[in-house]
Protein backbone atom coordinates (compact mmCIF):
# COMPACT_ATOMS: atom_id res chain seq x y z
CA UNK A 1 0.00 0.00 0.00
CA UNK A 2 1.48 3.58 -0.75
CA UNK A 3 1.48 5.70 1.75
CA UNK A 4 0.97 9.97 0.07
CA UNK A 5 -2.18 11.21 -0.33
CA UNK A 6 -3.17 11.33 -4.24
CA UNK A 7 -5.44 13.87 -5.85
CA UNK A 8 -8.63 11.99 -6.38
CA UNK A 9 -10.46 12.68 -3.30
CA UNK A 10 -10.32 16.45 -2.21
CA UNK A 11 -12.87 19.01 -1.17
CA UNK A 12 -13.23 22.46 -1.70
CA UNK A 13 -13.19 24.15 2.14
CA UNK A 14 -14.98 27.46 2.28
CA UNK A 15 -16.00 26.55 -1.95
CA UNK A 16 -12.17 28.37 -2.92
CA UNK A 17 -9.37 26.24 -1.14
CA UNK A 18 -9.13 22.85 -2.59
CA UNK A 19 -7.49 20.38 -0.19
CA UNK A 20 -6.68 16.78 0.41
CA UNK A 21 -9.60 15.57 2.64
CA UNK A 22 -6.98 13.74 4.33
CA UNK A 23 -5.09 16.24 6.79
CA UNK A 24 -2.93 16.48 9.83
CA UNK A 25 -3.42 17.68 13.21
CA UNK A 26 -0.48 19.45 14.87
CA UNK A 27 -2.24 19.11 18.68
CA UNK A 28 0.83 16.60 19.64
CA UNK A 29 3.83 18.91 18.74
CA UNK A 30 4.46 20.64 22.38
CA UNK A 31 4.65 18.42 25.57
CA UNK A 32 3.06 16.50 27.98
CA UNK A 33 -0.59 18.11 28.06
CA UNK A 34 -0.38 20.08 25.05
CA UNK A 35 1.92 22.40 26.78
CA UNK A 36 5.31 23.71 26.72
CA UNK A 37 7.81 22.75 23.45
CA UNK A 38 8.41 19.40 22.29
CA UNK A 39 9.99 16.93 23.90
CA UNK A 40 12.28 16.05 20.54
CA UNK A 41 11.70 19.88 18.74
CA UNK A 42 13.84 17.80 15.61
CA UNK A 43 11.36 15.03 15.41
CA UNK A 44 8.28 17.77 15.61
CA UNK A 45 10.50 20.00 12.37
CA UNK A 46 10.67 16.78 11.35
CA UNK A 47 6.59 14.87 10.84
CA UNK A 48 6.00 18.73 9.67
CA UNK A 49 8.11 18.64 6.92
CA UNK A 50 7.24 14.87 5.83
CA UNK A 51 3.69 15.60 6.15
CA UNK A 52 4.04 18.15 3.35
CA UNK A 53 6.36 16.47 1.30
CA UNK A 54 4.03 13.16 1.47
CA UNK A 55 1.27 15.87 -0.12
CA UNK A 56 -0.64 16.80 3.15
CA UNK A 57 -2.00 20.36 2.75
CA UNK A 58 -4.28 21.01 5.11
CA UNK A 59 -2.89 21.21 8.62
CA UNK A 60 -4.67 22.34 12.11
CA UNK A 61 -3.51 23.74 15.09
CA UNK A 62 -4.85 26.06 17.45
CA UNK A 63 -3.18 29.83 19.40
CA UNK A 64 -3.92 27.31 22.43
CA UNK A 65 -1.39 24.41 21.72
CA UNK A 66 1.65 25.09 23.80
CA UNK A 67 0.11 27.34 24.18
CA UNK A 68 1.95 29.76 20.79
CA UNK A 69 4.48 26.35 19.88
CA UNK A 70 2.37 24.31 17.65
CA UNK A 71 1.99 27.58 15.43
CA UNK A 72 5.49 28.29 15.49
CA UNK A 73 6.57 25.22 14.70
CA UNK A 74 4.70 25.20 12.29
CA UNK A 75 5.95 28.57 10.81
CA UNK A 76 9.77 27.08 11.49
CA UNK A 77 9.68 23.92 9.71
CA UNK A 78 7.77 25.02 6.65
CA UNK A 79 7.65 28.99 6.52
CA UNK A 80 7.50 29.77 3.11
CA UNK A 81 4.98 27.89 2.66
CA UNK A 82 3.87 26.08 -0.49
CA UNK A 83 1.30 27.74 -2.30
CA UNK A 84 -1.01 24.87 -1.80
CA UNK A 85 -0.80 24.37 1.98
CA UNK A 86 -4.26 25.55 3.72
CA UNK A 87 -3.42 26.08 7.22
CA UNK A 88 -6.25 26.44 10.23
CA UNK A 89 -6.18 27.78 13.89
CA UNK A 90 -8.31 28.41 16.11
CA UNK A 91 -9.01 31.11 19.19
CA UNK A 92 -11.47 31.28 21.91
CA UNK A 93 -9.27 28.58 24.52
CA UNK A 94 -6.77 29.82 27.00
CA UNK A 95 -4.41 27.89 28.62
CA UNK A 96 -3.36 27.89 32.55
CA UNK A 97 -1.10 24.58 33.04
CA UNK A 98 -1.29 20.92 31.22
CA UNK A 99 -4.34 19.94 30.37
CA UNK A 100 -6.43 22.78 31.84
CA UNK A 101 -8.72 24.54 28.99
CA UNK A 102 -10.91 27.33 29.38
CA UNK A 103 -13.15 29.55 27.25
CA UNK A 104 -12.58 33.44 26.79
CA UNK A 105 -15.03 34.75 23.90
CA UNK A 106 -14.51 38.42 24.71
CA UNK A 107 -14.15 40.22 21.13
CA UNK A 108 -11.40 42.25 22.23
CA UNK A 109 -9.41 39.11 22.90
CA UNK A 110 -10.21 36.93 20.31
CA UNK A 111 -8.56 39.61 17.70
CA UNK A 112 -5.54 40.02 19.72
CA UNK A 113 -5.12 36.30 19.44
CA UNK A 114 -5.91 36.58 15.41
CA UNK A 115 -3.17 39.13 15.22
CA UNK A 116 -0.48 36.67 17.36
CA UNK A 117 -1.58 33.96 15.03
CA UNK A 118 -0.78 35.84 12.06
CA UNK A 119 2.62 37.23 13.67
CA UNK A 120 3.44 33.54 14.77
CA UNK A 121 2.44 31.97 11.64
CA UNK A 122 3.92 34.53 9.11
CA UNK A 123 0.92 35.05 7.14
CA UNK A 124 -0.58 38.23 6.32
CA UNK A 125 -4.05 36.12 6.40
CA UNK A 126 -5.35 33.29 8.15
CA UNK A 127 -6.87 30.58 5.81
CA UNK A 128 -9.40 29.20 8.08
CA UNK A 129 -9.75 30.66 11.74
CA UNK A 130 -12.27 28.56 13.77
CA UNK A 131 -13.84 29.49 17.61
CA UNK A 132 -12.04 26.82 19.36
CA UNK A 133 -15.23 26.85 22.09
CA UNK A 134 -18.13 28.94 22.40
CA UNK A 135 -18.13 31.30 25.77
CA UNK A 136 -21.32 30.72 27.25
CA UNK A 137 -21.10 34.02 29.11
CA UNK A 138 -20.53 36.25 25.82
CA UNK A 139 -23.09 36.44 23.36
CA UNK A 140 -21.87 33.67 19.78
CA UNK A 141 -22.82 36.72 17.55
CA UNK A 142 -20.22 39.05 19.65
CA UNK A 143 -17.81 36.27 19.36
CA UNK A 144 -18.33 35.37 15.47
CA UNK A 145 -18.67 39.11 15.15
CA UNK A 146 -14.39 39.46 15.62
CA UNK A 147 -14.01 37.05 13.11
CA UNK A 148 -16.02 38.36 10.55
CA UNK A 149 -14.63 41.75 11.13
CA UNK A 150 -11.06 40.78 10.62
CA UNK A 151 -12.38 38.94 7.57
CA UNK A 152 -13.67 41.98 6.31
CA UNK A 153 -10.33 43.64 6.92
CA UNK A 154 -8.40 40.62 5.01
CA UNK A 155 -6.88 39.19 7.97
CA UNK A 156 -9.04 35.70 7.87
CA UNK A 157 -10.15 33.96 4.80
CA UNK A 158 -12.52 31.58 6.24
CA UNK A 159 -14.43 30.94 9.70
CA UNK A 160 -15.23 27.63 11.40
CA UNK A 161 -16.51 26.87 14.68
CA UNK A 162 -15.64 23.45 16.99
CA UNK A 163 -17.57 21.40 19.11
CA UNK A 164 -20.98 22.68 18.70
CA UNK A 165 -24.80 21.22 18.49
CA UNK A 166 -26.87 21.78 15.40
CA UNK A 167 -28.42 24.11 17.25
CA UNK A 168 -25.34 26.09 17.66
CA UNK A 169 -24.41 25.51 14.32
CA UNK A 170 -27.68 27.05 13.15
CA UNK A 171 -27.33 29.86 15.16
CA UNK A 172 -23.44 30.74 13.70
CA UNK A 173 -25.03 30.13 9.97
CA UNK A 174 -27.00 32.83 11.12
CA UNK A 175 -24.41 35.46 12.23
CA UNK A 176 -21.63 34.58 9.40
CA UNK A 177 -20.70 32.14 6.70
CA UNK A 178 -19.29 28.85 8.36
CA UNK A 179 -16.51 26.99 6.22
CA UNK A 180 -16.09 23.95 9.04
CA UNK A 181 -17.22 22.66 12.32
CA UNK A 182 -14.84 20.57 14.26
CA UNK A 183 -16.05 18.13 16.67
CA UNK A 184 -15.29 14.96 18.49
CA UNK A 185 -16.04 12.05 16.01
CA UNK A 186 -14.52 8.48 15.19
CA UNK A 187 -15.52 4.85 14.99
CA UNK A 188 -16.60 4.71 18.88
CA UNK A 189 -17.63 7.98 19.38
CA UNK A 190 -20.53 9.24 17.23
CA UNK A 191 -22.00 11.74 19.27
CA UNK A 192 -22.08 14.56 16.81
CA UNK A 193 -23.85 12.57 13.93
CA UNK A 194 -26.62 14.50 13.76
CA UNK A 195 -23.57 17.51 13.51
CA UNK A 196 -22.46 15.78 10.37
CA UNK A 197 -25.48 15.19 8.79
CA UNK A 198 -26.32 18.91 8.73
CA UNK A 199 -22.86 19.67 7.48
CA UNK A 200 -23.39 17.34 4.65
CA UNK A 201 -26.44 18.71 3.85
CA UNK A 202 -25.12 22.44 3.64
CA UNK A 203 -21.69 21.28 2.24
CA UNK A 204 -19.89 22.99 4.97
CA UNK A 205 -16.41 20.50 6.25
CA UNK A 206 -16.50 18.24 9.12
CA UNK A 207 -13.33 17.98 10.81
CA UNK A 208 -13.58 14.84 12.90
CA UNK A 209 -10.87 15.72 16.38
CA UNK A 210 -9.50 13.03 17.55
CA UNK A 211 -9.82 10.44 14.23
CA UNK A 212 -8.35 7.36 15.47
CA UNK A 213 -10.13 5.34 18.48
CA UNK A 214 -9.77 2.27 18.19
CA UNK A 215 -9.41 0.97 21.36
CA UNK A 216 -10.72 -2.22 22.26
CA UNK A 217 -11.93 -2.40 18.33
CA UNK A 218 -8.58 -3.03 17.67
CA UNK A 219 -8.30 -6.52 19.67
CA UNK A 220 -7.54 -9.25 17.47
CA UNK A 221 -11.11 -11.02 17.40
CA UNK A 222 -12.32 -7.31 16.82
CA UNK A 223 -14.52 -6.59 12.77
CA UNK A 224 -11.78 -3.46 12.94
CA UNK A 225 -8.96 -5.84 12.88
CA UNK A 226 -10.39 -8.41 10.77
CA UNK A 227 -11.16 -5.86 8.24
CA UNK A 228 -7.86 -4.63 8.14
CA UNK A 229 -6.46 -8.04 8.12
CA UNK A 230 -8.21 -8.60 4.88
CA UNK A 231 -6.96 -5.62 3.45
CA UNK A 232 -3.57 -5.96 4.32
CA UNK A 233 -3.79 -2.61 6.88
CA UNK A 234 -3.99 -1.46 9.94
CA UNK A 235 -7.01 -0.81 12.60
CA UNK A 236 -6.26 2.54 12.56
CA UNK A 237 -6.00 2.76 8.60
CA UNK A 238 -9.18 1.57 8.65
CA UNK A 239 -10.54 3.77 11.18
CA UNK A 240 -9.42 6.73 9.01
CA UNK A 241 -10.71 4.95 5.88
CA UNK A 242 -14.49 4.83 7.88
CA UNK A 243 -14.36 8.24 7.99
CA UNK A 244 -13.38 9.29 4.62
CA UNK A 245 -16.71 7.13 3.05
CA UNK A 246 -18.88 8.53 5.91
CA UNK A 247 -19.18 11.61 3.94
CA UNK A 248 -17.36 13.86 1.41
CA UNK A 249 -17.03 16.51 3.48
CA UNK A 250 -15.40 14.69 6.40
CA UNK A 251 -11.71 15.96 6.49
CA UNK A 252 -9.96 14.02 9.41
CA UNK A 253 -6.91 15.51 10.50
CA UNK A 254 -4.65 12.50 12.73
CA UNK A 255 -1.91 14.06 14.57
CA UNK A 256 1.58 12.06 15.69
CA UNK A 257 5.06 12.85 16.52
CA UNK A 258 5.78 10.10 14.43
CA UNK A 259 6.68 10.04 10.48
CA UNK A 260 6.00 6.51 10.57
CA UNK A 261 2.51 6.55 11.92
CA UNK A 262 2.05 9.88 9.59
CA UNK A 263 2.88 7.20 7.08
CA UNK A 264 0.99 4.43 8.14
CA UNK A 265 -2.06 7.42 8.83
CA UNK A 266 -2.09 8.72 5.20
CA UNK A 267 -2.02 4.88 3.66
CA UNK A 268 -5.71 5.39 4.00
CA UNK A 269 -6.24 8.01 1.88
CA UNK A 270 -6.21 5.14 -0.76
CA UNK A 271 -7.95 2.12 1.35
CA UNK A 272 -11.37 1.49 -0.07
CA UNK A 273 -14.08 -0.20 2.19
CA UNK A 274 -16.57 -2.27 0.43
CA UNK A 275 -20.45 -1.90 1.28
CA UNK A 276 -20.06 -4.76 3.67
CA UNK A 277 -17.31 -3.36 5.24
CA UNK A 278 -18.35 -0.17 6.56
CA UNK A 279 -21.86 -1.85 7.20
CA UNK A 280 -20.07 -3.62 10.08
CA UNK A 281 -17.92 -0.76 10.86
CA UNK A 282 -21.42 0.85 11.10
CA UNK A 283 -22.64 -1.85 13.50
CA UNK A 284 -20.13 -0.98 15.86
CA UNK A 285 -21.68 1.85 17.08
Amino acid sequence: MTTSTTARDTFDLGGDLTVHRLGYGAMQLPGPGVWGEPVDRDAALAVLRAAVELGVDFIDTADSYGPLVSEQLIAEALHPYPASLVVGTKAGLTRQGPGIWTPVGHPAYLRQQVELSLRHLRVERIDLIQLHRIDPGVPLADQLGAFAELREEGKVRHIGVSEVSVEELRAAQQITPIASVQNLYNLTNRQSQDVLDHATAEGIAFIPWFPIATGDLARPDSPVAAIAAELDATPSQVALAWLLQKSPVVLPIPGTKSVDHLRENLGAAQLTLSEADMARLDGLA
